[in-house]
């Protein structure tokens, strides 16, 4: 059984670490309805942390897939004047931004993935004037919290008590929470190896990158020559610093929208809205996604690739070294938060901004025109193999190995 103070130890590092949540802040919370407790402790510490509001949106798969199940494509895009009304609060007011994940990976199996696409598609151009408002502008995190039936996916072999506690203990590792240990100093050390990486990495100043193994993956993308390598912590406009994922393990930045050649193998499965992709590959052409297979999934994967027209192309590079903590843990989480911090991968869809050097100074337009990704998705896809290599080239067509053998060498 975990113990209660293990749980709050993890939510005071959600809300004093992830968000970084200040003195006068607000809080919104994303959560299932079945993680009452958990989000108590979470609610719990954001007050004691000063906020001055704490919200929580709940939600609940099963009741979710009813309503993708029953509903018209119709009712499924009309977004109510309350919802506009509360994006409009938030983007206002920019609270703190709190999500938790702990859904079934296969929860949403044999949903009309047409009637998703449609509503999801009417529904992000009403919402997005918002998410613009805001972006780089307001603290956020992603963390997780076990599941029933996710905990039973990632370990089979154990009866639902012992599996929800095995997958706590094995989250707790990953963002370094022991019960004699401080989390928090642990994750200021965490951090500092990530800015001393990138540090070396933005130095190069690298044009391309390569990468090759014997899956099948041989692959060229371009990078954005204004873009930054950053890792661990980010740091809104306005100078609040927080960590958007719990854990963490990648290095990334951006690539050249519409300049990639070649196939990707992807080496772990997707979970992508409820429904797992595995044993797929995606080819590249003029910057596009050209082609694609997948044993499991195929559908969702189509339908992912053709969400809009920037979901063709990529909008991250993530490095992340095979030897990763996560990685070395043996676990298939079913969980991109988890397996992409296990391997190195790309993500389809939309770049972010804030790579881009002075990107506070330019507009959509201007980071388009040189090269960020736009879409309403970004989702990542592993490639991370322990015989990949990475080779870096700079403008001047020098060669610059960064993995050997799926570790970094530089």
């Amino acid at each position: 059984m975990i113990k209660k103070n293990m749980l709050r130890k993890y939510a005071k590092l959600i809300v004093q670490v992830g968000v970084n949540l200040q003195k006068g802040q607000s809080a919104v919370i994303f959560a299932e309805a079945d993680q009452h407790e958990f989000v108590t402790y979470v609610v719990d510490e954001c007050y004691k942390s000063g906020a001055s509001e704490v919200r929580v949106e709940w939600s609940f798969q099963p009741i979710t897939k009813l309503h993708y199940r029953h509903q018209s494509v119709k009712t499924l895009s009309r977004v109510p004047d309350w919802v506009e009304e509360k994006h409009k609060e938030n983007a206002q007011n920019l609270p703190c931004m709190i999500h938790l994940l702990s859904e079934d990976p296969d929860g949403l199996n044999g949903i009309n993935r047409s009637k998703l696409q449609k509503s999801q598609q009417a529904r992000y151009q009403v919402l997005k004037p918002y998410r613009d408002a805001m972006e780089n502008k307001y603290p956020w995190t992603i963390a997780a919290v076990p599941s029933a039936k996710w905990a039973k996916k990632v370990f089979p072999g154990l009866r639902t008590s012992a599996a929800i506690e095995k997958l706590y203990e094995a989250i707790f590792e990953t963002v370094h929470i022991t019960e004699q240990n401080d989390p928090i100093a642990a994750w200021t050390a965490h951090n500092q190896t990530f800015k001393e990486r990138c540090d070396t990495l933005n130095a190069l100043h690298l044009d391309r990158l390569t990468y090759q193994s014997a899956n099948g993956t041989d692959f060229t993308v371009w990078l954005i020559p204004e873009a930054k390598w950053e890792g661990g912590g980010e740091t809104t406009l306005n100078g609040h610093y927080f960590n958007p994922n719990m854990p963490t393990e990648e290095i990334f930045t951006a690539p050249m929208a519409g300049k990639a050649e070649g196939r990707l193998v992807a080496t772990k499965p997707l979970s992508y809205y409820g429904e797992i992709i595995d044993d797929f590959s995606i080819t590249f052409k003029n910057g596009e996604a050209s082609s694609w297979t997948a044993k499991t999934g195929a559908d969702a994967l189509s339908k992912m690739i053709e969400s809009d027209e920037g979901a063709r192309r990529l909008g991250e590079v993530a490095l992340v070294p095979f030897d990763s903590a996560i990685n070395n843990q043996n676990l298939l989480y079913y969980n991109t938060l988890f397996d992409e911090n296990a391997s190195c991968h790309f993500a389809l869809g939309d770049g972010y901004t804030n790579l881009i050097n002075g990107y506070e100074n330019m507009t959509k337009e201007q980071l388009r025109e040189i090269g960020v990704n736009q879409s309403m998705i970004h989702v990542d896809f592993m490639v991370g193999a322990p015989d990949l290599s990475i080779t870096g080239y700079t403008k001047e067509n020098t060669a610059v190995p960064i993995f050997k053998q799926g570790k970094f060498c530089i």
